[in-house]
């Protein structure tokens, strides 16, 4: 490692891997969080590097400028991007997923990245071969390796609905352990997930949590302006923005929109799920399909809604956090979330104050939340305020990259500490 100078502080510079199957281009989910850590540490004066698949999230279909391509190497933000080709099953099931993850696997573990030895190795989990190969690499470089787990492989089998995810489950679980356990230290972005990790075999000692943040702009639009644009009227619109998979179980909003033809149901984004959505909404008028929009309208879209859906299938209790949260809280509207009571996702929007949660897979208890809030404006409002300051308070882009900046001093620090008693013993050997 290197000093760089940075006003009065000398940093160590590094070399770093970061292993996440989504990255930039993507913009929702994982691959912002994933883009925005590499390209911190960039700006940092790190050399960093980055292990990524074919930009491909939400659509589940390969970003048309990577089509064809087999292996590429570009400069972004600062960082130098790797990208390897994989499977993109269009549709989910247990064994499309595993070939997924098996393409990932293979080509990453054939074609890793050309570069120097790194100081750490972190990974982003899912996916899970990128787990895997984060920790290969690591072990073959003898470095520290630091797996953040942003959803639970093993859980997400279990829980999701996904065809054939019973028996995939406890195959998944058993290599999500033996990647967790072998990590230096293990980063999870939510506490409800600590016990699951400990019950994998990982020490409590070792496990850090590491909270997503609120990764978009605040709103600076006219709100007016942006539902005129849009044609939503004066009727209450109630938006659900992101990816539309299985675990989300968005049927609920189809439900919803069947019972009062008076709220209008916006579905945003993409997903595997979107054409089996589209075909049951088939008739009803207030049920209206979005494409994603880009970074720079997508806070405005999200303020001019009146509520904000957040949904998930009744057997979702632990396996993830939808990242969607912290851009709801920085819209400024109120939340409704029909999940499972107990999860992380019922945790996080009790935390915030900024919404009320109902029963999952019940469109009448959804609608009846809707209602209520559509009939007192003010206490809508009041609810909707207290995002953006949750978001000010506990969400803040900078704390939240800081805390990686920490797990990376923590691990590099242990490994000088150990290399220098090594070195201490060995010089008492010889004495």
């Amino acid at each position: 490692m290197t000093e760089h100078q940075t006003g009065e502080d000398r940093i160590p510079r590094r070399r770093l891997l970061l292993v996440s199957t989504n990255y930039a281009p993507e913009h929702t989910g994982i691959g912002p969080y994933a883009t925005q850590i590499a390209e911190h540490w960039a700006s940092r004066g790190h050399e960093t590097h980055v292990l990524a698949g074919m930009p491909h999230y939400p659509a589940w279909s390969v970003d048309p400028d990577y089509r064809g391509v087999w292996r590429t190497t570009e400069e972004r933000g600062g960082v130098s991007v790797h990208r390897r080709r994989h499977l993109v099953p269009s549709r989910q099931t247990a064994v499309r997923r595993a070939l997924f993850e098996a393409t990932v696997l293979g080509h990453q573990l054939v074609a890793p990245p050309r570069m120097g030895r790194p100081d750490a190795v972190l990974a982003q989990l899912p996916s899970l071969a990128g787990g895997v190969v984060a920790s290969r690499l690591a072990a073959r470089w003898k470095v520290p390796f630091v797996p953040v787990v942003q959803d639970l492989m093993g859980a997400a089998a279990e829980q999701s609905g996904i065809s054939g995810g019973d028996r995939a489950a406890s195959a998944a679980a058993a290599v999500e352990g033996r990647v967790l356990r072998g990590a230096t230290l293990v980063g999870v972005i939510h506490e409800t997930f600590v016990e699951r990790v400990e019950a994998l075999g990982v020490e409590r000692g070792r496990i850090r949590v590491v909270p997503n943040w609120s990764h978009v702009a605040a709103p600076s639009g006219d709100r007016g302006a942006t539902r005129a644009r849009l044609g939503w009227g004066a009727v209450p619109v109630v938006l659900h923005s992101g990816n539309m998979g299985l675990k989300q179980g968005l049927e609920v909003l189809v439900g919803a929109a069947r019972l009062d033809p008076e709220v209008r149901w916006v579905l945003m984004g993409d997903g595997n799920q979107r054409a089996a959505l589209r075909e049951q909404a088939a008739g009803v008028p207030n049920v209206e399909f979005l494409p994603s929009v880009g970074d720079d309208e997508f806070p405005d879209v999200l303020a001019a809604a009146d509520v904000l859906a957040v949904t998930q299938r009744a057997s979702v209790l632990d396996m993830s956090v939808p990242s969607k949260l912290t851009s709801y809280f920085a819209a400024g509207r109120p939340v409704v979330a029909s999940v499972a009571d107990g999860g992380g996702t019922a945790e996080e929007v009790r935390r915030s104050g900024a919404g009320v949660l109902v029963p999952p897979e019940d469109p009448a208890a959804l609608l009846a939340a809707v209602r209520r809030l559509d009939a007192d404006r003010t206490a809508a409002a009041e609810l909707g305020a207290r995002g953006p300051r949750h978001v000010a308070a506990h969400l803040g882009r900078e704390a939240g990259l800081a805390r990686y900046d920490a797990l990376l001093d923590e691990v590099l620090a242990d490994r000088a500490g150990t290399a220098a008693g090594e070195q201490e013993n060995v010089r008492g050997a010889g004495a």
